[in-house]
């Protein structure tokens, strides 16, 4: 008989491909090994980030003292940490409600209908609710993760919508309406994203379109994000310590909580909002604004009683657009923090070759700096 509960089945197999670890998180009375993490990893924290609530209603009006407002708080936000949240940010709180919906369908299926859209060795789209022991022989997270590609495009190849698509393509037309949900889930948070490209260009001291029209043909990511409760929450957490390597995050959590973000040497949480979306800067901005702005280490605790989700929606540019600052950001004398580089270039490393962790960017500028002078 099937289990309706997520983690459902226990066993490491081997595909031919890798050793990979399937958990029930309800069936060990100990934490596994594998997802051990050291106690530094671990540590809780009682303290609040007091990150800027940014209003956006007057930036889509057109109120210039209110934008001017909004441009303030999200500059001092990312020369200090890259957090901040925003509200009034014009996405239905119905459409929000039915995405967390249908994520708490999707995850309470039985693992072999999960299965139909496992993730691919090297690849970040798919279901995840097993970890690779070979890749990440340590430190595991506890979750399970659906993730899907959408394009500024917003058609495939057959000109249909891309998100409804992969849905209805992988797990029948009893998935319509999921793939229906998530589709205009993703156009409200690309919509969104392109405004807060808007103003963070303005903030930055540059054409407030310049980023924006650099993400307006972008193939970002969708998260779904499960993290079960954890019989020893001081022993694992959700996500370990990590800097996005994409653009931007924009995130909806439950009210669990669980976000931490380490400030001046200090964990603090970000406190959960119903009305708001928590942003951040990801490794690729950093780059993009040649590191005047912040990709901040961050991580997902877990709880002992209570199990916990969010939506993530990661901005990401085309694969093939160059990364590179504006020039009103280098300077006359043309000091760059980072090499030029691709987004894929990017997405490659971190899959094949290094665990997303705080120094992510600068060891891939020197892997990719290493490889053009073998090259020469």
């Amino acid at each position: 008989m099937e289990s309706n509960s997520p983690m459902d089945l226990n066993y490491e197999e081997n595909d031919g491909e890798s050793n990979v670890i399937f958990l029930d998180s309800s069936f060990y009375p100990t934490i596994p090994r594998h997802f051990v993490c050291p106690h530094e990893d671990l540590v809780h924290t009682k303290e609040e980030l007091k990150e800027p609530l940014v209003d956006l209603l007057g930036f889509f009006r057109g109120d210039y003292e209110a934008t001017r407002r909004a441009v303030e708080l999200i500059r001092v936000a990312c020369l200090s940490h890259g957090f901040f949240q925003v509200i009034n940010h014009g996405i239905d709180a119905t459409l929000i409600r039915a995405a967390h919906d249908h994520m708490e369908t999707f995850f309470r299926q039985p693992l072999s209908k999960k299965l139909r859209v496992r993730r691919k060795p090297g690849t970040v789209w798919g279901y995840s609710g097993a970890h690779n022991a070979d890749r990440l022989s340590s430190k595991l997270p506890w979750k399970e993760t659906l993730s899907f590609r959408y394009d500024g495009a917003n058609k495939d190849s057959n000109n249909k919508p891309i998100v409804f698509e992969y849905f209805t393509s992988l797990l029948g037309e009893d998935y319509d309406n999921m793939g229906l949900v998530y589709q205009h889930y993703c156009e409200a948070m690309e919509e969104l994203s392109l405004g807060i490209m808007e103003l963070l260009g303005m903030s930055l001291g540059v054409d407030r379109s310049h980023f924006r029209r650099f993400f307006e043909d972008g193939h970002s990511i969708m998260r779904c994000n499960y993290y079960p409760s954890c019989q020893e929450p001081n022993l694992a957490v959700g996500t370990g310590p990590h800097c996005d390597p994409t653009s931007l995050t924009i995130l909806h959590q439950d009210q669990v909580g669980g976000l931490e973000v380490f400030v001046h040497n200090r964990w603090k949480y970000v406190r959960p909002r119903h009305d708001a979306l928590v942003i951040n800067i990801g490794d690729t901005f950093m780059a993009l604004s040649n590191g005047r702005y912040k990709s901040c280490l961050h991580r997902a605790m877990l709880n002992k009683y209570s199990e916990r989700r969010s939506l993530a929606y990661f901005v990401c540019p085309r694969e093939d657009k160059v990364v590179r600052p504006p020039k009103d950001l280098v300077g006359a004398q043309g000091l760059r923090m980072y090499p030029d580089f691709t987004w894929s270039a990017l997405l490659h490393f971190t899959q094949n070759h290094y665990r997303a962790d705080a120094s992510t960017l600068e060891s891939f500028s020197k892997w990719l700096l290493s490889l053009q002078s073998h090259d020469k």
